[in-house]
């Protein structure tokens, strides 16, 4: 019998880390009270114990004694401690250290926070960088309606201190997140925030809900109303035609209708014109036939 890992749940990971070796050292999410979540369901937050975070790096030593790159699964394992990220880094190096691999994994805004800006550089050295952030948006308004945990001025803050660190991230940003009549604001008011920092990459995704979840409900109850497929479209051109710095945007994922990926501000024309063409060609009913259709994220 061939030996496994150890996994509870799902585990979700970036387009770009498709290369990367997946390892638990956390499984759910600590805040869980996103109202348009439901990639973790009811599970639990759980930490994985060193024993068996060790079992897993002497399995991957058996297949992958060079891998390049790590990332630690679940949806926040930047809460642990530096203490806990450093043991968890050593044993990185000590079983798959061949290859000195880099270290990524999904943070929230306030796992950063926890962290001095030397525990930051500590961590940097030992490997941690490339974190993916789900932001979803830089509007303090959109974020405390669907209850995110933190503001705009939290993002600017927090990551000025990865960036003091010489740690690199990526943003994801949840196109329609502001509801029926907001996207422009939500861009606009984004877009200020992130001009003032340096994401890598920013990846649009284009809120999808399931009945699971909060926000699903509150439309049930006439509580939200979500932005119309059109609408979408006119805040990702907003958010791209105010984007004043260079990183590259991210748009392949299931719950966009139509991909699209480019640099900025190289491919900020073609961007547009790809996103305004798009608009022309499809229906609102078209848009809105295909987000019915998608069954997962």
């Amino acid at each position: 019998m061939q030996p496994t890992l150890h996994f509870d749940g799902p585990v979700w990971r970036p387009p770009y880390e498709a290369t990367s070796q997946l390892l638990q050292v956390t499984a759910g999410c600590t805040w869980h009270r996103c109202k348009f979540c439901t990639l973790y369901g009811k599970q639990k937050f759980r930490m994985s114990p060193m024993s068996e975070i060790e079992e897993d790096l002497k399995v991957v030593h058996s297949f992958q004694p060079r891998a390049h790159r790590i990332f630690l699964t679940g949806a926040n394992p930047f809460v642990l401690t530096t203490n806990r990220l450093t043991d968890i880094a050593l044993l990185i190096r000590k079983y798959v250290g061949e290859g000195h691999p880099t270290i990524g994994c999904f943070s929230r805004i306030t796992d950063i926070r926890n962290k001095t800006v030397e525990e930051l550089q500590q961590l940097h050295h030992l490997g941690f960088d490339y974190l993916t952030i789900g932001v979803e948006s830089g509007d303090s308004e959109t974020l405390t309606r669907v209850n995110k945990g933190y503001l705009s001025e939290d993002i600017v803050e927090q990551c000025r201190k990865l960036e003091e660190a010489d740690i690199h991230y990526h943003f994801f940003y949840l196109v329609g997140l502001g509801g029926h009549g907001n996207g422009e604001r939500n861009a606009l008011r984004s877009a200020g925030g992130f001009n003032q920092l340096h994401p890598v990459s920013i990846g649009f995704l284009s809120l999808t809900l399931f009945p699971e979840s909060q926000l699903y409900q509150e439309i049930q109850e006439g509580k939200f109303e979500e932005a119309t497929e059109h609408e979408r479209f006119d805040e990702m051109i907003t958010l791209i035609e105010h984007l004043h710095i260079q990183t590259h945007i991210l748009g392949r994922t299931v719950s966009n209708p139509v991909p699209f990926t480019g640099s900025l501000p190289h491919d900020r024309i073609s961007l547009l014109q790809k996103l305004r063409d798009a608009k022309a060609k499809l229906s609102e009913e078209q848009l809105r036939s295909y987000r019915d259709s998608i069954e997962s994220l």
